[in-house]
This record gives structure tokens, sequence and C-alpha cells, in this order.
């Protein structure tokens, strides 16, 4: 068995999982989604099957002839069925506490795990090995009358249980007569009874999660792949902070053996605006709440400076990339990346997706905090960034790292950034400070349509001046530069389509750079695609190749941010916020209305 991206992410936005068909967890980083892996097999390049591998948590059945495995209905919490040659069947439920507990929100970094007997005697073995600095070591461990204590690189895991701790110290192999609880989490006594009270956990949980899907406002069509994506959107949040991830992995590359393998598990400006927007279009304000607190204290430490377009989860500023040697990679395909040198670059477009971001709150009467005159003067520090920067070289949407240029996406979103501001002047009574900012966008428009424009190919150029495209430019109409009616719009659309479509897919650019030419579709950028078709009337081919996205999921519904154009096959960070930002979107968009059935 080989490893791939057929995994279900357990979390409850504090910490996550990701788990196998085999129902093993292969990737966990704790205590934050950005340390040091205490599951690291994703990255071992071996098979996660094998009794050698390390840096995982599985329970295995003797004889095991085949699994099947599903999500509780509306919730992240995954059950895992697994069956020996004889008909033994296990039961494993897999979650991560969440709930209301003594008037607050309850989300321990810790994970519980159910294992249930369905059928006949089936015999099993626990295999718990976490590891500790990056996949050099197991994690020591020591144990007590019934738990067992794991000395991880930056916690200490205390695994509680009511089967027989040497059963899991050992690897033993046991019948499994009756359910078994496993809690992992922080090194404090367990309280309470552990069966019992894992599975009030459960039911809490399982309470809590339906609860908030029944906040959606979701299309008539595809409800159970938008509530899928959205429930993972809120997985990659971290609460702490309100910050969210781009996605929960590491060093997937992007194509195999490309180099083009990074680091994901922080939070980019820019991937945060699409997925606020999204879960925005589903009515999921609590996202949107949370990451307004992040931004504005990014705003505030900036002090209407410099505004990088990532940072950590915890604010942190530097984001240092190093390769570690201690892991071979996915599938063996290293580099493994921990940290990301995004962190240093220039991208002007961070500008107007904060003010982007931002405006709803000074419209939006569900907030529990509604935006105030000190918040919109905070924004216009970065509107003045965004003014003075729109025309000045950046490494643009697609961070390349060796040469810059006037992106038209980058100049565009500092154009979004002063009208938008211009519209929150007017909700405050503001009119002289809505002439000023409206004024100013106007400026960076005529710029754009003097030097983005090229009259001759008939079509927006990714850069001011250049000839080339790329898929951003779709964005023109979703940003309300351009009406979808225009004729530059459709100029510029029926362009992408003739350079950038693969077959049903779209790459984010067609000319090589750092790493050469790209050779896998970008998922999102194909999304993007299937909005522009709809928007100039060609819905019947939106839906077509929207159902046809829809197709490459995984078992768990879910998407990563590329795929193989010869085979369909899923690369890249997973699971990946964009992607299933696109989801959402083409599916509010494409959907019938209720009406029709109403």
């Amino acid at each position: 068995m080989i490893a791939d991206l057929d995994l279900a992410p357990i979390g409850n936005s504090a910490i996550s999982a990701l788990v196998d068909r085999g129902g093993r967890f292969v990737w966990a980083c704790a205590p934050r989604i950005d340390s040091d892996p205490v599951f690291s097999n994703l990255l071992a390049g071996g098979d996660p099957a094998s009794p050698d591998a390390e840096g995982l948590w599985s329970v295995d059945v003797v004889q095991m002839a085949r699994t099947r495995q599903a999500y509780l209905r509306n919730t992240p919490i995954l059950r895992t069925e697994i069956t020996d040659s004889s008909g033994g069947a296990v039961e494993i439920t897999d979650f991560a506490p969440r709930f209301r507990l003594y008037g607050r929100g309850y989300r321990p970094k810790s994970f519980v795990r159910l294992i249930r007997p369905l059928a006949g005697a089936p015999r099993i073995v626990i295999r718990l090995r976490p590891t500790i600095d990056w996949g050099a070591g197991r994690a020591p461990a020591t144990s007590g009358s019934n738990h067992i204590r794991y000395d991880c690189a930056n916690l200490v895991l205390r695994l509680t249980s009511n089967a027989p701790i040497s059963h899991v110290l050992e690897e033993r192999t046991f019948r499994l007569e009756e359910t078994i609880a496993l809690f992992l989490g922080p090194d404090e006594p367990f309280q309470g009874e552990v069966l019992s009270t894992a599975s009030s956990m459960l039911e809490d949980t399982t309470a809590y999660w339906r609860e908030w899907v029944r906040t959606l406002a979701v299309p008539l069509e595809w409800q159970e792949a938008v509530i899928r994506a959205a429930i993972t959107l809120k997985l990659c949040t971290y609460e702490e902070t309100g910050a969210i991830v781009a996605a929960l992995t590491t060093s997937i590359p992007e194509s195999p053996a490309s180099g083009r393998n990074w680091d994901y598990r922080y939070c980019w400006i820019r991937d945060a605006y699409y997925v606020v927007q999204a879960l925005n279009r589903l009515g999921a304000v609590d996202i949107l709440e949370s990451y307004l607190g992040y931004l504005r204290n990014i705003v505030d430490e900036s002090a209407g400076g410099h505004i990088q377009p990532v940072y950590g989860v915890g604010y942190e500023t530097a984001l240092s990339e190093r390769i570690v040697d201690t892991l071979p990679g996915y599938r063996g395909m290293g580099p493994v990346r921990v940290g990301n040198q995004a962190h240093e670059h220039i991208q002007h477009d961070v500008y107007g997706q904060i003010v982007l971001s931002n405006v709803q709150a000074f419209f939006d009467e569900r907030l529990l905090r509604p935006a105030t005159h000190d918040d919109f003067e905070a924004l216009e520090r970065v509107a003045e960034r965004a003014f003075n920067l729109f025309d000045q070289p950046d490494a643009g949407p697609w961070e390349l790292r060796t040469r810059a240029a006037v992106h038209t996406y980058s100049a565009a979103m500092c154009w979004a950034a002063c009208d938008r501001l211009g519209n929150a002047a007017e909700k405050l009574g503001l009119a002289g400070r809505a002439r000023f900012w409206n004024n100013r966008a106007a400026v960076i428009r005529a710029a754009i349509e003097e030097r983005a424009w090229n009259a001759q190919a008939g079509h927006f150029t990714a850069t001011f001046g250049g000839d080339e495209l790329d898929a951003s430019l779709t964005q023109l109409v979703d940003l309300r530069f351009l009406e979808s009616d225009d004729p530059r719009n459709r100029g510029t659309l029926k362009a992408i389509d003739a350079h950038l479509r693969r077959g049903s897919n779209l790459l984010r650019y067609d000319r090589a750079d750092d790493f050469g030419t790209p050779e896998t579709a970008f998922n999102f950028c194909t999304f993007w695609f299937i909005e522009g078709l709809h928007r100039i009337g060609e819905t019947g081919e939106a839906r077509r190749l929207f159902e046809e996205m829809l197709s490459r999921r995984n078992h768990a519904g879910l998407l990563s941010e590329d795929v193989s154009l010869s085979d369909g096959t899923l690369w890249g960070n997973y699971p990946q916020t964009y992607s299933l930002v696109g989801l959402i979107n083409c599916a509010v968009l494409l959907s019938r209305p209720w009406s029709s059935v109403r």
C-alpha cells in the first residue's frame, strides 16, 4: 500500500488529524497546527500498513479483509468499520471533542477513539507510535496504572483508556470483547470514568456540529458536498486567535517529484479572505468574526506600514523556511519544508483583501462586534498603502520567487480596497472620506484600464504592459471591476480558455517559473473558470465542468490543491481551503433556487 491523499480530517478548530481508509492516524501536529507532527507517517515515504511504520496510531485487525469509512452525518466525526476474513467486525469512531461546557466553548487539544466489536470475536493490535523532531525518533513513553505518557517535542501527551495499558505499551494482540475508549490529550488527569465520559463527549460533539450545520444557508443542489466543505473549512481555523490556515499539511508536492513542496500550515491573508467570502455566502458569520479579530491584531501591529502576505496562527511574522532531512517526504518525494519564504514577499493584493474582509462588519447587524469609526481609521492606513503601491512590482498571487512585476490582480485588489472603503465611509456618514476614497479608486481603475488592457490581443494581461495571461484575471468580475457582459471580460475569458485550459482543467499560468512549467492543474482556478462561464451565460458547460470537479473528490468528499492532468490524481497540500471555497462558490452560483421546489 502506498500513501495517498484519500484521507479524512477530524478536528475541533484547536487540533486536527488526518485518518486513512484503514483507520490510521497518519498526520497530526500538536500542540498547534504548525508544530512538529506527533503523527508524521504521511511524510515517511513508506507503507502505513507495514508493521514497522512509525508516526501513526493504528487499530489493526488480524486477517483484515475489508474496510469502509464515512463521516457521521453533518459532522467531522469519522466511523471506520473493519471486517476480518472470518466475518468479525470492528467499529472505530474518531473525533476531537467540541461542545459547550460550563458556559464556554470546550475544544481540548485531544483525540478520542471508541473501538467497538460489531460481530464475532475480532482480534486487534493497537499501535500508538508518536514521533519527535520531525520523525527522527519515537516519543519516549512512561506509564501509570491506566495511562501512558508520551514525551513529544513540544508537549507531553497522555493516553487514558479502560483497556489494559500493557496491551498498548506492548502492542499485544487481543480479542476485542467490549468497547474500548482511548483519550489522547495533554498530560492532565482524566476526569471521570473514561468510557462513559468519552461516549458522552461523542454525543455532545455530534450535537454541536449538527447545530452549527443547521445555521448554514445551503443551496438546494449539492448540499452534502457543500456541508462537508464548510465543516472542513471550519477545521482549518485556529479559533484561539481566529487564524485560518491554507491547509493542514506541509510538503505534499504539487506534482510528482517536482520540488514544489510547500508548508501551508499558516494564515495567508489572501486565502483567508476567500474562505470568509465563501462562508459568508452560507451565512457562517462565526468564522468571519473570529478572523476579523485576527486581522485587527495584524493591522495594529503593522501601524500603517508593510503587511506580509502570510503570518503564523499566533500572529508570528518570522516563518523562516528550512528543509528537514529526517523525513523522506510524501511517497519519498522530498524535500520536507518547514516554514514558508512567502513571509518575506511583497504582495500588494493583501491590502485589498484586508479591507474586503472587514467591510461587511460596517453593514452586518448580526455581528456581536460591528465595525467602528476607529476600525475605519485603521483601514484607511491600509488603503493608503494600497493606493501608494498599486503600480509597484510584487511577487503576485502565485508568489513567484525570483522575479517581480506589476500584477493586474494585485492592482485590482488595491482598487477594491479604495472602492470598498468608500462604501464604509458612506455607511458611517463620512461623505468627505467617501469622495476621497472613490476618487482614489478612480485613479487606480484608469491605470489598470490603460496599462493592463491589450487592445491588439483583445484581453487583459496578467501584468502591466505584458502579454501573458493567468487565471487570476477571472477575478475582475468577482471584484466588480468589470461587469460579466463587458466585452473585455468576454475577450479575457475566451483567451484564458484558449491558452490555459487543459481539457476540463485550468492552469494558473502556462509559462515556466522557478521550477519549470506547471504539470498539474490548480483546482481553485478551475472553479474560477466555471464561475466565469456561468456569468457569461454558459451555464450548461459550467454545470458539466462542476460535476466533473465533484467527481474528483476523495472518499471524504474533499480536494487537495492540484490535480493531475493525465489521471486525475490529487496532488498538493490537503485539504486545500482554496479548493473547498471554489466548490462552495460554484454550488451557490449554479444551484437551482429553493423556490423551484417549495
